[in-house]
Parts: C-alpha cells; sequence; structure tokens
C-alpha cells in the first residue's frame, strides 16, 4: 500500500519528462537550417537546393571572397554527406577559395523521396557532378574550377577531371581510391595482422567469415568495425562519437536531416557500393591533363597508402604530388594546403599543358614528387 503513492510520483514525473521532450523535439523541428554569416562586402555564406538532374540538391558555399576560385568538395561514402563537418574541417579554406560542399543526391540534405533507389549509381553520380560544375561556372563566371575529392569522391573526381579536363584548374584527391579490389584486400589484411598480434580471438574468428570483394553491406561493416577499432580508418581515434556529435551540432541540418542521415547513408553505400569493384585507375587513368595533388595517410587502410604511391609513379600529368602524413584529416588539409600549395596549384594551372614528365631541372627534381610531412 506504501508503494503506490511513490508508484504514481513516479508515473507523473516520467509523463512530465515525456511531455517536455516532445515539446522540446516539436520546438528543434521548428527551426530552420542556416549557416552561420561571413563578415565581409564579397563574402559568400549560402545554404541552397539547386537543380542537378531533374532532383534538389543541397550546397553549402561559403568563402571570405567570392571572387577568389571556385572549390568543389566531392564527400566520401558514397552516402557520407560532408555539410554537417564543413565549418569545422573547411574554415581555413573559406579563406583562399569560394568552398563548395554538396550533398550528393540521396545523402544527407538531398536524401528524399525525389531520389529513387534505381538512381544511387555511378553514372548518375558522374552526370550530377558535371551539371553541378557546370551549374558553378555560371554562378560565379569562372571557366575552371577546382575539385576535390574524397574517397568516393574522388572517383566522381578522377572520371570527370578525365573526361572533362578543360573544366578544372587542378584535381585534389584526398584519400584516394586507387584500384578497389586491392585496396580491399590490403584494408582487410590490416584488420588481420592487427588481430593476430593483439590476440584478438573473436575479431580473427569474426573476419574469417568474410573474404574481399565482400557480398554484402553487413560483411563491409563488418570489415569496417575492426578496421575502425585498430584505427585503420580514423588513426586518431573517436570516429564515430566524434562523426555523430558534428552531425548533431550542424546548424545546416534540421532536426529531420539529423535524423535520417545514417539510415541515408546505408542506402546509398548499399545501392552505389559495388559500383566500384571495377576501378583500377593504374590500369584505365594513365593520363589527366591538370596539375594533381594526393593527401594521404600513412596508417589509412580505407583507401591505402601504398597503391596511392604506385599510381602516382605513373600517372601523366602537368604535375603530380603526394603529401603522405601519419593520418590526412580535412583539418591537416586546411592548415597546410592553402599555404603551401594553392599559389603552386594556379601557377601549375597556368603553365603549358604539357603533359607528362617535364625535363628535369638541373637538381634532379621532376614533376613527381613524394613528400612527407
Amino acid at each position: 500500500m506504501e508503494l503506490r503513492p511513490v508508484v504514481r510520483l513516479l508515473l507523473k514525473s516520467f509523463g512530465a519528462l515525456i511531455v517536455a521532450c516532445v515539446a522540446m523535439l516539436a520546438i528543434l523541428a521548428l527551426i530552420p537550417a542556416s549557416t552561420p554569416m561571413i563578415y565581409g562586402a564579397n563574402a559568400i555564406a549560402s545554404l541552397q537546393a539547386v537543380r542537378i538532374e531533374n532532383v534538389d540538391q543541397w550546397l553549402l558555399m561559403r568563402g571570405y571572397d567570392r571572387s577568389n576560385p571556385v572549390l568543389l568538395y566531392l564527400h566520401g561514402g558514397p552516402g557520407f554527406a560532408f555539410i554537417p563537418f564543413a565549418r569545422k574541417f573547411s574554415s581555413r579554406l573559406e579563406e583562399h577559395f569560394v568552398v563548395v560542399h554538396w550533398d550528393q543526391r540521396g545523402a544527407g540534405k538531398s536524401c528524399s523521396s525525389e531520389v529513387s533507389d534505381e538512381s544511387l549509381q555511378l553514372e548518375q553520380y558522374l552526370a550530377d557532378t558535371l551539371d553541378l560544375v557546370q551549374w558553378l561556372r555560371s554562378r560565379f563566371g569562372v571557366e575552371k574550377i577546382y575539385l576535390l575529392g574524397h574517397s568516393w569522391g574522388n572517383v566522381l573526381g578522377v572520371l570527370t577531371v578525365q573526361r572533362h579536363p578543360d573544366l578544372f584548374q587542378a584535381y585534389i584527391g584526398l584519400g584516394q581510391v586507387v584500384n578497389q579490389r586491392r585496396g580491399e584486400e590490403l584494408s582487410y589484411r590490416f584488420a588481420v595482422d592487427r588481430a593476430k598480434a593483439e590476440g584478438n580471438d573473436e575479431a580473427l574468428e569474426r573476419l574469417r567469415t568474410i573474404q574481399p570483394p565482400y557480398r554484402s553491406l553487413k560483411e563491409l561493416i563488418l570489415q569496417r568495425s575492426w578496421l575502425g577499432h585498430y584505427r585503420g580508418s580514423l588513426h586518431g581515434g573517436g570516429g564515430v562519437s566524434r562523426l555523430l556529435s558534428a552531425v548533431l551540432m550542424s546548424s545546416e541540418y534540421s532536426l529531420m536531416d539529423k535524423a535520417s542521415y545514417y539510415g541515408c547513408f546505408l542506402n546509398s553505400t548499399e545501392r552505389a557500393w559495388f559500383d566500384l569493384e571495377g576501378i583500377d585507375f593504374i590500369r584505365s587513368v594513365r593520363r589527366l591533363e591538370v596539375p594533381v595533388y594526393f593527401f594521404t595517410g600513412r596508417h589509412d587502410y580505407n583507401t591505402p597508402f601504398e597503391l596511392v604511391v604506385e599510381w602516382a609513379e605513373v600517372l601523366e600529368a602537368p604535375h603530380v604530388e603526394v603529401a603522405s602524413k601519419t593520418n590526412w584529416s580535412t583539418a591537416s588539409l586546411r592548415r597546410r594546403w592553402p599555404a603551401r600549395h594553392v599559389v603552386d596549384a594556379r601557377a601549375a594551372a597556368a603553365e603549358p599543358r604539357s603533359v607528362g614528365r617535364r625535363q628535369e631541372p638541373a637538381s634532379g627534381e621532376g614533376n613527381h614528387h613524394v613528400r612527407s610531412v
């Protein structure tokens, strides 16, 4: 008998908590997505939907001077939309470029019922990329833009630059995909070797149930979970929690955008991932007619460093450079690339288009460089 008042009080308190949570969610749902202003007469800070290949797709465009060169950032995944992370990791780039982050069809803010699952395939993404590049050229009145591809995004970047080199000043590959099948084999072997060294029987037992090339998204997720455990994806650690907090705190995303982010990511990956199986740039892309810069982590086993160096050694272009680090993040890129490479990239882009290795100067330094920083 004495417990009944306590139970009633607990139920009332729990009910009040639920009502408060629902009210808070309702308030949050009413807050529109926006991006903070950049102050300056010629600055730009815009979050908008653009009609790309007959589908509304969202762009975040930020820069201190809209007359600066345009840099289009192609996110990874497939489906790993980058707008929630843009301001955290790209702020320094905004000082030198108009940085354009694009949530690709079916991902992030561009995930809607308007996007069919059947359209989530490589050639459609490539058509979207070209359509967006043309829109940006018209929007900012420029002949050429810079193209930066991250992981999956650099597959779109390389193929677009190969097909339409006249539209680009330079190509930057961050976490560069080179040969998908070999890359997955190296990634798998890394996780297995680390598990053996640690004596992790659970990891070894789970990993023995799969072999690349993976037959399903479930197998891919299993391998990536152990890869992350051994810091082969984010070497600094804290991966999932860091990424989740960035999405939840992003002002550029509405409550619904945040709620649907992970599901849209998985759907995009499941639909488009296996389009990558035939990618082998060492064989199929022997020449690019723009300067090329690779940023790659020596401990990155999502996109293994070894393959990036192997491709860079045979790739013909006006300029090829590999900058390697223990683990490149976009934060590292923002600190180093503008100060060290923006002038060099613009100068290289302005040189005559003599594709291939230039005659080496007296110092013996050609146009292919592998550099550790």
